[in-house]
């Protein structure tokens, strides 16, 4: 990379290709960056970090390169008077947020790409409340990356292999922490077998192992140590848990729980093979937690996350909150008040008193844990409450784009739409990009990527003609 060319920060950090985008040179310059930042901090004496002692969080997944990425990282942080804490093998995303917060560290420094392709590596800070870093501290991150870059900022560095920092094995405290969400008595009794799918990642001896140890007998799937995942993409989604799924349709599973690559989004399948979406997950969650645990508080979603986690609300009494797509920005919110459970989309939950960090394990545990409880299946608990609440039929599509329409698209859509198809538009939403809001509780939502020439279009309707009606609505409405 160049010295003019940026490092941007999305809603996870900064993520790039392995040697082109990612490398060592780029890295410690991201490394000297957050330095620069909690020093400042640190010198501030209205700031909390000031109080501090100058301990940082430092992991990785199972990506190539983690350990050796995260150590470069380490040597940065101890030159500039920081005391790095490298955890010991891959390590999930939840954990190193536990961590921070347990050990009341400056914050954290996770090596990941989460569920990108092999060919990915990322970086993500976290502050120390565990939270994924908010917008007003990556900007400065990024101004001071790139003030680094024009002035050839090179740091003096040992050879690789020779620097070390301390080590910590978190697994036995994340252990112990998470035994207060989740009732292992009642999953002791439930005789489950369960297919866990792995993905070769950082979920590796958590999932499996807290649920081995409950007395569960499992299939553990991928288990084995591949930082290529396989040649597919560790996400845990349909397609991902088809592994899982084939276990259950051979009558060998009763549940599939699956975990993406640094463990902090999730993927369940049914006993009858069905694969439960993220947003019936949700809902499903925050139905148990109420209904089974009597649990108080509201309830956390981002934009274009499934209403029918209202609708359950709705059912209880329970305050529903709506935030842009980035769990640092459900994290915030579970920080300021008690929020029963907050969730996304695209699989990322936790719950009140946990980490304000997306926890795969955790949404998995619950997930089990609800259907020990109540002794029948999530579709059968779902109908239920969709026989209430009524039906939310949802769907995700990638539009591409020529990238020169971008910006005409954006105007196009900010200005307003009077109809998508033959649905009118009732109210637009622009908390994250644009969310159209259409009769009978239907919605359309557009978000322009900003890595990759396409808008991600997000559709629920109550009804699948009405769904597929608005996938080709949205498809022709932005041609």
């Amino acid at each position: 990379m160049k010295p003019h060319d940026s490092i941007k920060f999305g809603t996870s950090g900064w993520r790039g290709l392995i040697a082109r985008d990612f490398t060592f040179a780029n890295l410690r310059i991201v490394a000297q960056a957050i330095s620069d930042y909690l020093k400042n901090e640190r010198t501030n004496p209205a700031s909390p970090l000031a109080a501090l002692k100058p301990l940082v969080v430092l992991g990785h997944d199972a990506r190539f390169l983690g350990s050796e990425f995260a150590l470069a990282v380490a040597e940065i942080l101890e030159q500039n008077g920081f005391e790095p804490l490298l955890c010991e093998g891959p390590t999930p995303t939840p954990v190193i947020s536990f961590l921070i917060r347990h050990k009341k560290a400056l914050g954290g420094l996770n090596l990941t790409a989460s569920h990108n392709p092999y060919t990915y590596q990322g970086i993500k800070f976290s502050t120390s409340d565990g939270t994924g870093a908010p917008e007003e501290i990556t900007r400065l991150l990024e101004a001071r990356i790139a003030e680094l870059q024009e002035t050839g900022w090179e740091p003096t560095v040992k050879r690789p292999g020779e620097y070390r920092c301390a080590t910590i094995n978190p697994r036995e405290l994340y252990f112990a922490e998470i035994k207060k969400f989740i009732d292992f008595n009642v999953l002791a009794k439930s005789r489950f077998t369960i297919a866990v799918e792995l993905l070769y990642g950082a979920g590796r001896g958590y999932l499996d192992t807290l649920l081995e140890e409950a007395g569960i007998h499992i299939y553990r799937l991928h288990d084995e140590e591949n930082p290529l995942f396989g040649g597919s993409r560790p996400e845990p989604n349909e397609k991902g848990m088809k592994a899982a799924t084939d276990l259950i349709l051979e009558g060998k599973a009763s549940l599939g729980l699956g975990l993406d690559g640094d463990a902090d989004r999730f993927g369940v399948v049914d006993s009858d093979g069905s694969f439960i979406d993220p947003n019936k997950v949700l809902a499903l969650a925050l139905y148990h937690l109420v209904k089974n645990r009597g649990w108080t508080g509201s309830v956390v979603r981002t934009a274009p996350t499934s209403h029918l986690v209202d609708a359950v609300a709705n059912i209880y009494g329970v305050k529903v909150h709506e935030t842009p797509v980035g769990f640092k920005y459900i994290g915030a919110l579970m920080e300021s008040e008690p929020v029963i459970v907050g969730g996304e989309e695209s699989g990322g939950l936790s719950v009140k008193g946990h980490v304000p960090e997306k926890d795969g394990i955790l949404a998995t545990l619950l997930m089990a844990e609800l259907v020990a409880k109540e002794g029948r299946s999530l579709q059968t608990i779902l109908k239920e409450i969709q026989d209430k609440a009524g039906y939310y039929y949802t769907d995700r599509i990638n539009i591409s784009i020529a990238p020169e329409k971008k910006d005409g698209i954006l105007k196009f859509l900010g200005a307003g739409l009077e109809k998508i198809g033959n649905f009118e538009v009732q109210n637009l939403n622009k908390i994250d990009g644009f969310k159209f809001l259409l009769p009978e509780g239907e919605w359309v939502a557009f978000r322009a990527s900003g890595t990759e020439p396409i808008f991600r279009c997000y559709i629920e309707a109550r009804s699948q003609a009405h769904l597929a009606q608005l996938k080709v609505a949205c498809q022709e409405l932005l041609k």
